[in-house]
């Protein structure tokens, strides 16, 4: 699940309890990345738009690799 809300990067981050590193990915590094990216699009007749998918593929690795914070709940008794 945390993969696939990695579309918007940052949400798997926040999905699996990294609430700090799932903001700064969503509000001040994907907007840089989508910048450099659009600078490297117009630079080379679009083909740095290539960048953009390297980055978010990186970010769904990455949020698949890290460990889970938030515990699964767990409902009834324990014997």
């Amino acid at each position: 699940m945390a993969i696939l809300l990695s579309i918007i990067p940052g949400l798997g981050h926040i999905y699996k309890g990294h609430k700090v590193t799932g903001s700064v990915l969503l509000f001040l590094v994907t907007p840089i990345a989508i910048a450099f990216g659009l600078l490297a699009a117009f630079a080379s007749a679009g083909f740095g738009i290539g960048i953009l998918v390297f980055y978010w593929i990186g970010v769904m690795i990455h949020v698949w690799g890290i460990e889970d914070r938030v515990s699964p709940v767990e409902e009834g008794e324990q014997y």
